[in-house]
């Protein structure tokens, strides 16, 4: 499990199992505790040590420490109890699972090694609040060095905080070729509402173009989609923004929508028909035979 995300109403309980592996040669202790993060300036944010906040108080785990042998695992049981009077919004933590080191001879460095499974809880009635995000300008541009980035503006307009992954590929190059798919080696974290920009790095012996570039992204199963023109500048510049040719969401948001129209429609079927006044029966009743006769 690399995350615990959820919406929940006041006065909730859930428990999720987490896995805890050595991938060791040696028998370690392991410590495990939840800790406050925080999303700040387009990244998830951890507290410092132990740190706590709301969100680490609701969280019960059934053991603080685990003895896993060489090359196994353990599991450990974490109960997140909303008391009922908890506020709207939306909530941050981790649970740390961590391993410190004994000091080396004649040393008095202790290493500390942990590993977490993030907490985004959203708290309140009624359903869980939309998860959506916007690609805005795509900027081109070349490092000192001649290495070509692609930085795209991204903004939050959903109600629940994102984490944003995905990749850039470029096409109807130079002799119309072709380069990518590259991955988004900078990803962000936004809150609601938030902004913030990710970055793909590109070959240094990629040519300056024009390019058409298409730009996905996704968090979660959000996925969103944007292709423009541009052409890269020359070493240390930035280069003109892109200039967007199309914008594209995903498969499941079109399906989604077509299955609400087709709804729709239906449901104006059956009222058009269920408003029409039945017909006045014409002629005589027909007679009941008995049987028999």
């Amino acid at each position: 499990m690399r995350y615990i995300v959820d919406h929940l109403p006041p006065g909730t309980t859930i428990k999720r199992q987490l896995l805890i592996t050595n991938r060791t040669d040696e028998a370690r202790r392991i410590d495990v505790y939840p800790a406050a993060a925080s999303v700040e300036g387009s990244e998830f944010r951890f507290g410092e040590g132990r740190a706590a906040n709301e969100l680490t108080s609701w969280v019960t785990l059934d053991t603080s420490a685990v003895e896993v042998e060489a090359w196994g695992e353990a599991r450990v049981l974490a109960t997140i109890t909303v008391p009922p009077p908890a506020s709207r919004g939306e909530r941050y933590g981790v649970i740390w699972a961590s391993a410190t080191s004994a000091p080396r001879a004649g040393g008095e460095v202790t290493q500390i090694h942990r590993v977490g499974v993030r907490m985004y809880l959203d708290i309140g009635p009624g359903g869980e609040p939309v998860s959506d995000f916007s690609i805005g300008e795509l900027r081109p541009a070349r490092g000192p060095e001649g290495e070509p980035s692609v930085t795209a503006q991204v903004t939050n307009t959903g109600g629940r905080a994102i984490d944003l992954t995905g990749s850039v590929t470029l096409s109807d190059g130079p002799a119309d070729s072709r380069a990518g798919p590259f991955p988004v080696v900078q990803g962000v974290t936004l809150a609601p509402g938030g902004s913030g920009q990710v970055i793909a790095r590109l070959p240094a012996a990629l040519p300056n173009g024009p390019w058409k570039i298409e730009v996905n992204l996704e968090s979660g199963l959000v996925k969103r989609s944007v292709s423009a023109q541009i052409e890269f500048p020359d070493p240390g510049q930035v280069g003109k923004r892109g200039n967007v040719i199309s914008r594209m969401v995903s498969g499941w948001t079109v399906a989604a929508a077509v299955a609400g129209l087709l709804l729709l429609a239906g449901l104006a079927v059956l009222i058009r028909r269920s408003r029409q006044s039945p017909r006045p029966p014409t002629g005589r009743p027909r007679e009941r035979v008995p049987a028999g006769r």
